[in-house]
C-alpha cells in the first residue's frame, strides 16, 4: 500500500510503552510504531528515554509528559500544537484534545473494563478512582471519542461493540493487534508432543478469566498437565490449588518470554476458558508456534481463532475436556496445528500498519 495522500509528518504516540514488560497497549504501541516508521514519515511522542528501546533506531522523537499526569495531559494539545503537528495518533482514547488544530485518531482497545471494573494496580490512586468513575457510565467515552476525528479499534467484535452502544458519531476503524513474537513463528507444523502432555495457559487469574473450568477439568485429564505460566499472587494460588483434586495442575509463577516459546512448543495446546477478553494475544502466539488453541466459545475469540481453534462452553470442565480429547489423534492433532499457523499469519504489524495508514487516509 502507498500513502499517497499523506503528506503530513505522523505523530504517534509512544508514551504508553513500558520500560519493566510490555503490557497489551504497549506492545500495540511498540508493534505499530516499527512498521508504521516504515511506511510514512513519524515522529514518536515519549515521555521517558527508556521507550525509545522499544521504537525504530533512530526515530525522530519529543519528549512530552507523562500520560498519567493529570493535568499535563489535559494541555498535551498545546505542545503539540507549538511543535507544529498536523497529525496525530494515540494508542489511547484519553490523550487531551482541549485547542488541538490537528487530525487526531484515537484508539479504544475493547470495552472489557465496562464489565470488569478493577483497574491496573500499578496506577496512581487518583487515577484508579477516575477509572472506575469513568468506566461506571458510557457517556463520558462518548464525549472522549467524539473529540477525535477517527477512532481506531483492535478487533471486529470491539467495534461492533462501540456501534452497539454508540460510543462515536465517528468512522470506526479496525486495526488488528498481533503477536509479540511474529519473528519468530513456525513456518510448518511439528508433530504433536509424544512425552508429557502438557497444556499451557498465559494470562492473569482475574476472576473472569475463569481459570477454575480448566483446573476442575485436570481429574477427568489424569494423563495431562496444565502448566499455569503467570505470576500469581499466593492468596490466588491458594483458591486454585484447593480446587484441583490431582497433582497435575503446575503452577509457574511467571516465565520469561524463551521459555514460554519452549512451552508452547511442548505443549499438546493453549488452553482457555475466559468468559470475556479484550482480545486475545496469547492465541495468537500459540497458534503462531503451530501450537493449538482449546479455548471457550466467545465472540472475540471466535473472530481471532476461526476454524483453527477448538471450541467449548466455558463453564463445563467435561467439555473442556471433551476439547482436549478431541485432538489425540496425531493426524487430527497436526489438522489443527497446520489450520493455526495459517490463521495466525492474519495478524502481524505490517497488515496492522496498512490499515493504520489506510484510516488516516479517509482524514483527507
Amino acid at each position: 500500500m502507498t500513502a499517497k495522500k499523506i503528506t503530513d509528518t505522523l505523530f504517534f504516540d509512544a508514551r504508553y510503552i513500558r520500560v519493566d514488560h510490555h503490557d497489551g497497549i504497549s506492545r500495540f504501541s511498540s508493534g505499530l510504531c516499527q512498521e508504521v516508521s516504515k511506511k510514512i514519515k513519524t515522529v514518536a511522542i515519549i515521555s521517558d528515554d527508556r521507550q525509545l528501546k522499544y521504537l525504530p533506531e533512530a526515530i525522530e522523537h519529543v519528549k512530552l509528559s507523562d500520560p498519567t499526569n493529570a493535568l499535563s495531559e489535559l494541555l498535551i494539545a498545546r505542545n503539540l500544537n507549538k511543535l507544529g503537528a498536523k497529525l496525530v495518533f494515540s494508542p489511547m482514547q484519553t490523550m487531551g484534545t482541549w485547542s488541538r488544530k490537528y487530525k487526531l485518531l484515537l484508539t479504544l482497545h475493547d470495552l472489557i473494563y465496562y464489565s470488569h471494573p478493577t483497574p491496573p494496580p500499578s496506577l496512581p490512586l487518583v487515577i484508579r478512582i477516575g477509572w472506575r468513575l469513568f468506566h461506571s457510565v458510557y457517556w463520558p467515552q462518548r464525549f472522549v471519542l467524539n473529540r477525535a476525528d477517527a477512532v481506531i479499534t483492535v478487533s471486529e467484535t470491539t467495534k461492533r461493540l462501540i456501534e452497539k452502544f454508540r460510543l462515536t458519531q465517528k468512522n470506526t476503524h479496525v486495526v488488528y493487534n498481533a503477536a509479540a513474537h511474529v519473528h519468530e513463528q513456525h513456518k510448518t507444523a511439528h508433530t504433536r508432543p509424544a512425552k508429557t502432555q502438557k497444556l499451557v495457559y498465559m494470562g492473569s487469574f482475574m476472576d473472569y478469566k475463569n481459570v477454575e473450568t480448566l483446573v476442575r477439568a485436570m481429574p477427568l485429564l489424569a494423563d495431562y498437565e496444565l502448566h499455569l505460566l503467570s505470576k500469581i499472587s499466593d492468596d490466588r494460588r491458594a483458591e486454585l490449588a484447593s480446587l484441583a483434586a490431582t497433582s497435575n495442575v503446575i503452577f509457574h509463577n511467571g516465565v520469561s518470554e524463551a521459555e514460554y516459546l519452549k512451552h508452547l512448543d511442548d505443549a499438546v495446546a493453549l488452553v482457555s476458558a475466559s468468559r470475556d477478553e479484550g482480545f486475545g494475544i496469547p492465541v495468537i502466539e500459540a497458534m503462531g508456534r503451530g501450537c493449538p488453541a482449546i479455548i471457550s466459545d466467545i465472540e472475540i475469540f471466535r473472530e481471532i481463532g476461526s476454524d483453527a481453534a477448538i471450541y467449548f462452553e466455558q463453564e463445563s470442565p467435561q467439555s473442556f475436556a471433551d476439547a482436549v480429547r478431541s485432538i489425540e489423534k496425531p493426524s487430527s492433532w497436526k489438522a489443527k496445528s497446520i489450520a493455526s499457523l495459517a490463521q495466525a499469519k492474519k495478524f502481524n504489524w505490517q497488515a496492522s500498519a496498512d490499515e493504520l495508514i489506510a484510516a488516516i487516509e479517509t482524514l483527507y
